[in-house]
C-alpha cells in the first residue's frame, strides 16, 4: 500500500496502520527531504527513485511496525528485497542523525524522576561480528562433542 492510498484515511486509522501520527510522519518527510536535497550534487545523474520519499518512509515504518521480511515488504511496495533493505537502513540512518527522533537515555529518564509506563524492545536485525583475520588461533576445525 503506497502513501497515495493512505491520504484518504482518518488520522486514527493512519496511526493504527503506520504506528506514528500524521504530524510525526510529515516531520520525518521534511527531515529526509532536507537531507537528500542537501546531499544531491548532480541533479540529472542516476536513475530516478522508484519510490517517493513518502513511500520510502512508509516502507521503513511498515517494516518496523509489522516486522515482516524484506522480501514481503519489498513485494508490497514493488521493489526487490535488497532495495527494501537499503531503503530501510538509509532512512533509519538519516532519522537517527537528525536527533529529532531520539529517545532520551536511561540516565536522563532517571534524573527526571519519571515513572516508566512503556518498555520498548529493539528487535531489529544486528550483524554478528566475526573475526576477519586471526581466526585460526581460536578455531582448530574440530567439532566438539558436548554430552
Amino acid at each position: 500500500m503506497l502513501y497515495r492510498d493512505m491520504v484518504s484515511l482518518k488520522d486514527t486509522q493512519f496511526r493504527r496502520l503506520v504506528g506514528v501520527t500524521r504530524p510525526v510522519f510529515t516531520k520525518m518527510v521534511s527531515v529526509v527531504t532536507e537531507y537528500k536535497q542537501g546531499k544531491r550534487r548532480h541533479k540529472t545523474k542516476g536513475r530516478p527513485a522508484k519510490l517517493t520519499i513518502y513511500d520510502q518512509i512508509l516502507l521503513m515504518l511498515m517494516y518496523f511496525r509489522e516486522y515482516r521480511t524484506f522480501f514481503h515488504v519489498g513485494s508490497s511496495f514493488g521493489v526487490s528485497e535488497a532495495q527494501a533493505h537499503r531503503i530501510t537502513i538509509d532512512i533509519e540512518r538519516i532519522l537517527i542523525q537528525s536527533k529529532l527522533f531520539h529517545l532520551p537515555g536511561r540516565k536522563k529518564l532517571l534524573e527526571l524522576g519519571a515513572e516508566i509506563e512503556i518498555v520498548v524492545v529493539d528487535a531489529s536485525e544486528s550483524p554478528i561480528e566475526r573475526p576477519k583475520e586471526g581466526q585460526r588461533q581460536y578455531y582448530s576445525g574440530k567439532k566438539k562433542d558436548i554430552r
